[in-house]
């Protein structure tokens, strides 16, 4: 029998919880968003996500006491070149995101982070050298059959997927190095400060050949645009705060509220479709992911203690 002071029998933290479904329902309900910025294209939403992002952390970092941590990446040439790698793989995450709502792909999208977690687990095995259970090599294989089922009913690679999952996966194995040093806020001033200049570079040269979108639709546009700064940011900062306070096991099981939402998004409001092919693909998806979470809970589980 557990003891009174056993934490697995201790209440959830109710504001890590907030926290938590706050973070993940933005992330689930972000393909609403990026159509509201058309006529921008993909790459010019994106130059403006990170120049917003990157000013909405410079005004955070003194706010959550992140300055120092921020200045200490700068300065320190390995931590400041894995912080620009994980810049490159977001800001690949990013474009090929957007770019997949707007052409009609929200579902691929979805896909992409549902598979996440097994793309995480295969980075384990690959990049940290971890022995994977029984259990995990199924949800592997499961998912691995899931993608070819994908491809062949649909005659088409599900490449908006993959690219989510891989570069997300790489980018969540590098946050997980430097988590401990650099907190959420000063790590993605770092990252958008990699890709700044890049950002504004192309969002003058959109604005000499008088191409930029930025301006030439109304202020609410434009507001739109300099919002998603703070878009990017706030979950993010909710989903660490929900880190520090939930068990990692809850905070795993909440991640797959954003692809689900994000999937419903696509199907119901979007409109896209769902060939049988992509029904099941999904379902041997869906499958490998509790074959995954029950096996992590099956892990975490403490042992019962007799009285």
């Amino acid at each position: 029998m557990r003891s009174p002071g056993d934490p697995s029998t201790a209440p959830l933290d109710r504001t890590g919880l907030a926290l938590g479904l706050g973070a993940y329902l933005l992330w689930g309900f972000l393909p609403l968003y990026f159509p509201l910025l058309a006529p921008a294209g993909p790459v010019e939403i994106i130059a403006h996500r990170v120049v917003w992002s990157l000013l909405f952390c410079l005004v955070l970092l003194p706010l959550t006491g992140g300055w120092s941590a921020f200045t200490r990446a700068l300065r320190d040439r390995r931590m400041f070149g894995t912080l620009a790698g994980a810049g490159a793989l977001v800001a690949v995450n990013w474009l090929v995101f957007v770019h997949g709502v707007l052409t009609g792909h929200t579902v691929d999208t979805a896909l992409g982070y549902y598979i996440n977690p097994l793309v995480t687990v295969a980075l384990a095995v690959l990049a940290l050298g971890e022995r994977l259970r029984r259990a995990q090599w199924v949800a592997l294989g499961v998912g691995a059959a899931a993608v070819v089922v994908i491809t062949v009913g649909v005659g088409r690679l599900p490449w908006i997927a993959l690219t989510l999952a891989v570069t997300f996966g790489l980018y969540g194995l590098i946050k997980n190095r430097v988590g401990r040093t650099v907190p959420a806020v000063a790590s993605l001033a770092v990252e958008t400060a990699v890709l700044s200049p890049v950002a504004l570079a192309y969002l003058g040269w959109l604005a000499a050949t008088g191409s930029a979108a930025f301006g030439a639709h109304g202020a609410g546009h434009a507001a739109a645009l300099v919002a998603s700064g703070v878009i990017t940011a706030v979950p993010l900062l909710l989903f660490g705060g929900a880190a520090r306070r939930l068990p990692l096991s809850v905070v795993g099981m909440l991640q797959y509220l954003a692809p689900t939402l994000q999937f419903l998004v696509g199907v119901l409001w979007f409109g896209e479709e769902m060939p049988l092919a992509r029904w099941v693909g999904f379902g041997l998806v869906w499958l490998a992911l509790v074959v995954l979470t029950a096996d992590g809970l099956r892990q975490t589980r403490p042992f019962s203690r007799r009285p």
